[in-house]
């Protein structure tokens, strides 16, 4: 693994300090930052990749990649999904309609040693079973000192050994020097104090690259009007150009289907956020964009001992 962060990487690690959602007042002011920051991305890392998740965040990022590389003649990156193994179908359904769509190439990250050990979501699995780096892990970087744990994503143990580490050798073994990813300011505590270059040099944590962060400055409600307003119109045939909000599962206009929509299906039946099949539940029986965002919480369908700990997942390079 690579120890030291290249010096080929010119960018300002301070931009978005201090700032937040107000600072840009507008939709198009967000979207202009998005597009800055994107085309700095691509210019200044010789081999991004994009974090894709299937959820909106993600897939706007993507949408915005895609746009600028196609404006600017940049080459386009490949996204890295992380397959867990705990996914909804259709989300799985969605990456791989959409990689095909858009013409993405997807590196699927997986911690193979972990799910060959487990069935089924809430499995035992004995930790002397796992190979010697998850073994570390375990053991020396979590300090967990239980002889078994649950396979399941939403834990301690699960999210670190299914997703960080699943990313970390993606990123050694692709060289990756920059992660382009869909966090936002306002979406976690721990998130709030992100830049939109950021950081991740420490190569006792994780091989030394930099976080990309083009929607920082974005909200919930403002994902939700770029799509409706931007991204759909613009990618989809037949989609009214002014753009049009669906106000229910079925109401999509002139005979469009999902499979026609850059959303996942998931958001149209009440799921603001999507995590685990098993420990994600819909907030509500409207779809996302509907739903009360000023005033409820979007993660609230998430496993909560999960998100309490989020900030110490980050600081072991959870997203």
């Amino acid at each position: 693994m690579a120890t030291n962060f290249p010096d080929y990487v010119t960018v300002d690690y301070t931009d978005g300090e201090g700032e937040n959602p107000e600072d840009y007042p507008s939709i198009e002011h967000k979207i202009e930052k998005a597009i800055e920051v994107t085309k700095k991305g691509l210019e200044e890392y010789e081999n991004p990749a994009i974090m894709w998740t299937g959820g909106k965040d993600s897939t706007l990022v993507l949408y915005f990649v895609k746009e600028v590389a196609e404006r600017f003649d940049l080459d386009m990156p490949p996204a890295v999904f992380i397959d867990h193994f705990q996914h909804f179908d259709d989300l799985l359904d969605f990456v791989e309609h959409w990689a095909d769509e858009w013409d993405v190439e997807v590196i699927y990250a997986r911690n193979d040693d972990v799910g060959s050990l487990a069935d089924e979501p809430g499995d035992t699995i004995n930790v002397s079973d796992l190979n010697e780096q998850n073994q570390h892990h375990v053991r020396n970087i979590l300090e967990y000192e239980e002889d078994t744990f649950p396979f399941l994503l939403d834990t301690y143990v699960g999210n670190h050994l299914l997703k960080t580490v699943a990313l970390n050798n993606a990123l050694e073994e692709y060289d990756i020097d920059g992660v382009i990813s869909g966090i936002r300011w306002d979406e976690q505590e721990a998130r709030a104090d992100e830049t939109f270059f950021s950081p991740r040099h420490d190569p006792d944590i994780y091989p030394p690259h930099d976080r990309i962060q083009p929607i920082l400055q974005f909200d919930e409600a403002d994902v939700w009007e770029a799509f409706w307003n931007f991204v759909v119109p613009e990618t989809v045939e037949g989609f009214p150009a002014e753009g049009y909000v669906p106000q229910d599962y079925d109401d999509l206009p002139n005979g469009l289907t999902h499979k026609d929509i850059p959303v996942s299906p998931k958001y149209f039946e009440g799921f603001r956020s999507l995590g685990s099949e098993v420990s994600t539940e819909k907030s509500d029986t409207e779809p996302a964009w509907l739903q009360d965002l000023a005033n409820t919480t979007e993660r609230a369908g998430r496993a909560q001992d999960k998100e309490d700990l989020m900030e110490r997942l980050r600081d072991l390079g959870y997203m």
